[in-house]
């Protein structure tokens, strides 16, 4: 009898051991910080328009970056171009990698958690700060990474932030918060989304500090993303694309 109970309490031990296990503490994702002033891009301190839909199109362009929305219906338009937008998130700007980290909210519960309501991680670098504040104010922020997907896991994406935010997996846009607004939230529910159990996806983000004075970046997810290794300079990639040619490389590289 005794023997029985001790085989009982090993296994339920070992089987709740393995589901805290399953979960790593943390998820560290490594992204680019392209640094502007509204002198070197008119996007930046430009006026507050607020919330602005349908900047860019619902399907990420072939290089793996968001593609600006020139058509007129789409809103709060009238800060940017395709020109001005184009630099966001390509290489000609001041930039750095950044790592964001996120902690799962408790042991075994698969949701991790970022949550900063002063992000602003280029403080006295590059460009330097905003004349007359305390910060660097104006600077995008791209993360690439991937997951698998498992239905079973009720797999939902939180975000809270200001100011432009827009999350893409599978190259499909799923949160789109663009603009120049104060802090907002959206959500997005992975079983919504027609994904396929057992297959690995990319997922791509998106964030803007355009203007004074407020920096929020919240992240509350159940998605099991990888943590991703530190982005490959633009030469390095340029490189490269010259020996193998550019099929394949998006995962990879993505800078």
């Amino acid at each position: 009898m005794r023997k029985f109970i001790l085989t009982a309490i090993l296994t339920v031990g070992l089987v709740l051991g393995v589901g805290l296990a399953s979960y790593a503490a943390t998820i560290d994702l490594t992204g680019t910080v392209r640094d502007f002033t509204p002198q070197t891009n008119s996007d930046f301190q430009a006026n507050i328009g607020g919330f602005a839909p349908n900047m860019v199109l619902t399907t990420l362009g072939l290089d793996g970056k968001p593609v600006f929305n020139t058509t007129a219906s789409a809103p709060g338009n009238s800060s940017s171009t395709a020109a001005t937008f184009y630099s966001w998130y390509h290489s000609g700007a001041p930039s750095k990698n950044v790592t964001i980290t996120l902690n799962e909210t408790f042991p075994g519960s698969g949701i991790y958690r970022y949550a900063n309501n002063a992000f602003f991680p280029i403080d006295n670098e590059l460009l330097g700060n905003y004349p007359g504040y305390s910060h660097n104010y104006h600077f995008t922020f791209e993360i690439h990474t991937t997951f698998t997907y498992d239905s079973s896991k009720n797999m939902n994406f939180n975000f809270t932030g200001d100011d432009d935010v827009w999350v893409f997996i599978n190259g499909q846009r799923v949160i789109d918060l663009g603009g120049i607004h104060s802090a907002l939230s959206a959500s997005v529910a992975l079983n919504s989304l027609g994904l396929s159990d057992g297959q690995t996806y990319d997922f791509d983000f998106f964030f803007a500090e355009r203007h004074t004075t407020e920096s929020n970046l919240m992240i509350e997810t159940s998605i099991p993303l990888n943590s991703n290794p530190v982005p490959i300079p633009a030469a390095f990639w340029l490189f490269g694309s010259s020996l193998v040619g550019l099929a394949g490389l998006r995962k990879k590289f993505k800078k």
